[in-house]
């Protein structure tokens, strides 16, 4: 696991193209937080801030980001909470937990807005019966 890392904050209305690292930029106007990765890849990470995507607490002093952010799709494969201006790393998740995961929120999004709720795949290797094994089925 790595260390507990510090931050910043940074509120803003737009997003700056030149991020500097450990700082999380917050736009309320545009309700998104921004940051360079902060496994130091420094790739950018975009968390949508809405009641079903990340809520953001601000304190008076520090914020905090919930739920934790994952970055599967990068080569770092981050996983990591950003808690009272510090990033406590999470535990790394198996692709069946990662998959389970964004079909839980997007059904979560999807009865947010009213949308109908299409069952989301089964994820992981169906087992095969013993006929359907011995067949080659």
């Amino acid at each position: 696991m790595k260390r507990v890392v510090g931050i910043k904050h940074e509120f803003v209305e737009f997003i700056p193209k030149e991020r500097k690292e450990g700082v999380l930029y917050v736009s309320i106007p545009y309700a998104t937080a921004v940051h360079n990765c902060f496994c130091g890849c420094g790739l950018k990470v975009v968390t949508p801030i809405s009641p079903v995507g990340w809520q953001l607490t601000f304190d008076g002093e520090t914020v905090t980001l919930f739920p934790s952010v994952g970055s599967w799709t990068f080569p770092c494969r981050s996983h990591y909470f950003i808690r009272r201006d510090t990033v406590v790393w999470g535990e790394n998740m198996s692709q069946y937990e990662i998959e389970r995961g964004r079909a839980r929120d997007q059904k979560a999004r999807d009865e947010h807005f009213g949308m109908q709720t299409v069952e989301p795949p089964k994820v992981g290797k169906k087992k095969r019966r013993f006929w359907d094994r011995v067949r080659g089925r």
